[in-house]
């Protein structure tokens, strides 16, 4: 059985390292995000929300845990699903890459369901958040909410 493969592009007006700066800015991704809030379980081996950090994203109805498992500044972010969605080996990576006019955000994943007959569901499920957050992110560098916070 092949993994489930998901990947979702999104265009920002904004430089890749604006872009990857917001990425990389866990905490804050509230103010942008469809996450209502997030918790750092474990700080990173070189910096809180770097490599090896374990990271919880809430929603009203989940709570993913999550290991960053790459990091390449301003241009990449790979992480792994520890806990909170019914899918095994799940395996995503961020690229945000300089486009002549700004950035592209290209977000995917690979996964398995845990119960079989489940995969077309998670697919859907899985498709829709990544093209959400995708899209989000690619916006953020310009949202209000997230300019308020970085002139506090």
């Amino acid at each position: 059985m092949h993994p489930i493969t998901i990947v979702a592009t999104a265009h920002s007006k904004a430089d890749a390292g604006s872009v990857f700066a917001v990425l990389k800015d866990a905490p804050n991704w509230p103010c942008w995000s469809m996450f209502d809030a997030v918790e750092l379980n474990q700080p990173g081996n070189h910096e809180p929300y770097g490599v090896g950090s374990v990271r919880t994203f809430i929603t009203k109805i989940s709570r993913a845990r999550e290991k960053v498992t790459e990091l390449i500044p301003d241009r990449r972010l790979a992480y792994v699903l520890l806990a909170g969605l019914p899918l095994r080996d799940y395996r995503a990576v961020v690229e945000v890459e300089p486009e002549q006019d700004g950035s592209r955000v290209t977000w995917s994943c690979s996964f398995y369901p845990k119960y079989p007959g489940t995969g077309w569901f998670w697919s859907l499920v899985m498709r829709h958040t990544l093209n959400t957050i995708s899209a989000q992110l690619a916006l953020a560098p310009s949202t209000p909410t997230y300019k308020a916070w970085q002139a506090a």
